[in-house]
């Protein structure tokens, strides 16, 4: 397998910044160098055209949460979007806690991406690029948990939603009309029938206790992924398209991913959600513990 080109970032954060700013590694094709090194050039397909896959895990008291999991999302993005990454999964590893090592880093987030390289007339693919890079990570408050957050549903549906690309064109177009309408985060739906959050799975809890989460058009998240198998062992669980009609209906709804977890939702456009978020909530912690022990 012909190597990429491995690169990795460091950001840090917190009182240690100003102290560690002259002190910062990266790893660029089998080196750690310092950071300001790490670069690439503009011919990259992921600037020349927005092509690039990446996947996003955390790093809690020094541990990869789900680590298998997201690397096994990652390969899966760059074969089907044609990019090779260049490295086996465990020598990625053994990069990775390295890299965690020497920056002495106990909780952090890891971003992983794999670009279209350095294209000759800055269309057709070439090497890829491959970075890994150490980014700052924020969780919900414990107002969002306990009140929930508001949804603004909108007409759209992501190209490849299978694959984890690193396009939020609309998401982040978005933003304005988000920040007017109050709400905290956006809820796709294409004739109806709801797929996902920008960045988040999406979930409802019927009058029956039964949970279900769109299965057509959507990323399926590393903690979606997680989510069903706990759930499934006190609820019934279904993957199924599912309607903003049918939304209305539910006694609750939520959305995961890698940073929120499980965060409740308590509202979508002008409907409100009338029941305590008790099985969200529960849910959220039996997966915290997961995570603990795996």
């Amino acid at each position: 397998m012909a190597r990429g080109q491995l690169l990795l970032v460091i950001y840090r954060t917190g009182p240690l910044l100003q102290k560690h700013l002259n002190h910062m590694w990266s790893f660029l094709n089998d080196a750690f160098i310092d950071e300001e090194k790490a670069v690439l050039h503009c011919t990259d397909l992921s600037i020349q055209r927005g092509y690039a896959v990446f996947d996003f895990f955390k790093v809690v008291d020094s541990v990869p949460v789900f680590l298998d999991d997201h690397l096994d999302r990652f390969y899966y993005s760059a074969e089907e979007t044609r990019l090779e990454v260049g490295y086996p999964k465990d020598e990625m590893k053994r990069i990775i806690l390295e890299l965690l090592d020497k920056n002495n880093s106990r909780d952090t987030g890891v971003r992983i991406t794999a670009t279209g390289g350095y294209s000759v007339d800055g269309y057709q693919l070439a090497k890829p690029n491959l970075l890994i890079s150490l980014q700052p990570f924020s969780i919900p408050t414990p107002e969002q948990l306990s009140k929930g957050i508001t949804l603004m549903s909108y007409e759209h549906q992501r190209q490849l939603p299978h694959i984890k690309t690193i396009d939020y064109l609309m998401a982040i177009w978005l933003q304005p009309l988000l920040k007017q309408s109050g709400a905290d985060d956006i809820l796709y739906h294409q004739e109806r029938m709801v797929s996902e959050c920008p960045r988040s799975n999406f979930f409802i809890v019927t009058a029956e206790k039964k949970i279900i989460t769109p299965a057509s058009n959507v990323l399926k998240g590393v903690i979606r992924k997680k989510l069903i198998e706990v759930a499934r062992q006190e609820f019934e669980v279904e993957e199924r398209d599912l309607s903003i009609e049918e939304i209305k209906t539910a006694n609750e709804a939520f959305i995961t991913s890698t940073t929120k977890t499980i965060l409740p939702v308590r509202q979508i456009d002008e409907h409100t959600f009338e029941a305590p978020n008790k099985i969200a909530l529960h849910l959220r912690n039996q997966l915290l513990h997961l995570q603990a022990v795996e």
